[in-house]
């Protein structure tokens, strides 16, 4: 029975890839801090363990990599310290995955999706496009996260290990920490029927269903090799068709307000109003023989968890201030009924 060791095994991510490789036959152990994070169905699926580890401990990584395994997927490798510690014991692995992100990359001005100055993509965006240069420091900045990964990933490449870096969009999923569909699954569960979508609802962040990176580290797994990798789904949504989606899904119907350009993005706003959109190029993945699958496909897994969180209570990503400002009906209201005012008017 093949093994592969998921660092990071019960985020979003690590489950999904933990789901995918247990229903392919294989043996897998995953690391966590807390064992209370494992859901259930994986807990009690025959061929997984747990190892509460954390993830900056070298002796607890020998420990869970043992002699080797078949495959070792990273979905914590934040900074170069952090590929440093693990670098040692791939060498024992038949191939290795590092999670990357989207966030590396950087327009011809230097700008990148987390800076104050707006980024302008290529579309699509393709693995050889530059990115931020690495740097060390604060990986939670808005500067230092995109330069702490590429650290990561060269650490990695360089290593001339079999490792192959894969750059995630927006990722969607059972058990994200910070389930962004909740800004239009909300309002549909409220009965909020008005949608007021800026930028006409063009703006989009491409998507990335963890079911999709689950099955790209698959079949990575089986081609080991040097190499970078978009990940990301099949189609790049707008704002519009995510909020069309979510509320298809429970049965609802928004009736979308399309903001013109030049309305204050502040009336309107939702997670993935980047305009123009971010679009990644998946070709070099599809060439390996991928088929990653549509937005619409595979976010009614994170939907439904999300449902069946809500009727339990569980609502820490609820209170999240995240999603304040997505979920400010009575800013909406009053821009709507000015706006309604002023079309009486002329």
């Amino acid at each position: 029975m093949a093994r592969a060791v998921i660092l990071g095994g019960t985020g979003v991510i690590g489950r999904a890839i933990a789901t995918r490789l247990l229903a392919a036959g294989w043996q897998v152990d995953a690391t966590g801090r807390d064992a209370a994070h494992v859901p259930d169905e994986l807990a009690q699926a025959a061929g997984f363990s747990f190892f509460p580890s954390d993830r900056t401990d070298a002796r607890a990584l020998r420990s869970v990599i043992g002699d080797g395994a078949e495959l070792v997927v990273d979905c914590l490798a934040f900074t170069e310290a952090d590929a440093l510690t693990v670098a040692p014991f791939l060498g024992d692995a038949d191939s290795a995955v590092m999670i990357s992100t989207k966030a590396v990359y950087v327009d011809e001005f230097g700008n990148h999706g987390n800076s104050l100055v707006k980024a302008v993509f290529p579309l699509p965006i393709r693995e050889v496009d530059a990115t931020v240069a690495p740097g060390r420091g604060d990986a939670t900045g808005r500067d230092g996260y995109g330069a702490n990964r590429v650290a990561a990933e060269n650490t990695l490449l360089d290593s001339g290990l079999p490792v192959t870096v894969l750059r995630a969009g927006r990722v969607h999923g059972a058990g994200a920490a910070r389930p962004r569909e909740w800004a239009f699954l909300r309002r549909a569960l409220d009965g909020r029927e008005q949608l007021a979508l800026a930028h006409k609802g063009a703006g989009g962040d491409h998507t990335t269903a963890a079911a999709n990176v689950a099955s790209l580290v698959e079949l990575v797994a089986g081609h080991p090799a040097t190499r970078v990798l978009n990940v990301a789904d099949e189609d790049a949504p707008t704002g519009l068709e995510i909020a069309q989606t979510i509320a298809a899904h429970v049965g609802h119907r928004f009736e979308p307000e399309l903001l013109d350009d030049d309305v204050d993005p502040v009336y309107g706003a939702h997670p993935w109003d980047v305009v123009p959109p971010v679009v990644l190029d998946l070709t070099t993945a599809r060439g390996l023989g991928w088929q990653p699958q549509t937005y619409a496909a595979t976010v009614g897994a994170e939907l439904d968890w999300l449902l069946r969180e809500h009727e339990l209570g569980h609502t820490g990503y609820a209170d999240d201030p995240y999603f304040a400002p997505f979920l400010d009906y009575r800013l909406e209201d009053a821009y709507l009924l000015l706006r309604n005012l002023e079309k009486r008017v002329v």
